[in-house]
């Protein structure tokens, strides 16, 4: 039986599909201004820049959760807080499946990696995880 439970798997995996579908909205900030198509190529260029390192962190994260390491779940719950956040943005603007797609990602996101079975395995109560240790075991 493996040490992993599957709802921390498919957390992971939701966090790497949030930090690919950053990275892809900064690529595109970053193509759209080298071909001249920003409106603000002095904003446009710091903004993707910035996606691309909240990507990175993001993908980071999800890596954390996936080899079970405890303090990984406090920012791929703040990274679904904030696609809720950018989902209200995107439902007030009329982009209505942008937004569903998000709540729905965030749902899930958030559902799994809160679940009683991913909390009691990168939080056990005896204090010693079935793995996850920075000895790279």
């Amino acid at each position: 039986m493996s040490a992993r439970p599957l709802t921390i798997t498919l957390a992971a995996a939701v966090q790497a599909l949030v930090a690919a579908a950053v990275a892809a909205g900064g690529c595109y900030a970053l193509v759209g201004t080298l071909l001249g198509r920003a409106a603000d190529a002095g904003s446009a260029v710091p903004l993707a820049a910035f996606a691309l390192l909240a990507a990175a962190a993001a993908g980071y994260c999800a890596w954390g959760l996936f080899r079970l390491y405890d303090w990984a779940r406090t920012p791929v719950v703040l990274t679904h807080i904030f696609v809720l956040v950018v989902a209200y943005y995107m439902f007030t603007s009329g982009q209505y499946a942008a937004c569903a797609v998000m709540v729905a990602a965030a749902a899930a996101g958030l559902a799994l990696v809160l679940a009683p079975s991913t909390t009691a395995t990168l939080f056990p109560e005896g204090g010693v995880r079935r793995g996850g240790s920075d000895s790279g075991g």
